[in-house]
């Protein structure tokens, strides 16, 4: 149980990096710059090295099977095309996109974040059929009105 913990944590901590370093990425920007979809891109070439490197220390360690489903794969490849575009989207929102200013982090990252969680929740419960108890009800509705608070106090950085 306490590695489950453990990871969580560090999977947490390691998002929220993300998050902020996208951020910070896209602060630094140059004026002239008409697209950030390069920042985009060294992003993912990062997440494949690190991905790569992982699979790597498996195989040298041996006792691994990688062979996936087509399912799997085709399911992930999914996942992997909205990874991309919503990184596509952040950073086109921390730089400011149509006039608009930069939206702080401090705004876009609770409630994408928080917003994530909602539509999993009720994604999991009418598409894969996976139960929702009260608690998770009222987490709900408290992370709705934790949201509205967060816009209600300001968009811009």
């Amino acid at each position: 149980m306490w590695i489950g913990i453990l990871l969580l944590i560090a999977i947490t901590a390691l998002y929220a990096g993300y998050n902020l370093l996208v951020k910070v990425s896209s602060n630094h920007v140059p004026e002239s710059a008409t697209s950030t979809v390069l920042a985009t891109i060294c992003l993912q070439v990062a997440a494949l090295a690190a991905s790569c490197t992982f699979a790597m220390l498996l195989l040298a360690r041996g006792g691994h099977v990688l062979k996936l489903s087509p399912a799997a794969y085709a399911w992930a490849a999914g996942a992997g095309l909205c990874i991309g575009l919503a990184e596509i989207g952040y950073f086109y929102l921390f730089r400011g996109v149509g006039g608009s200013g930069p939206v702080a982090a401090s705004v876009a990252i609770p409630a994408i974040v928080t917003g994530t969680v909602v539509l999993t929740m009720l994604i999991s419960f009418f598409a894969l059929k996976e139960s929702l108890g009260a608690t998770q009800v009222a987490g709900t509705v408290v992370v709705i009105i934790g949201i509205a608070m967060i816009f209600s106090g300001g968009f811009r950085s």
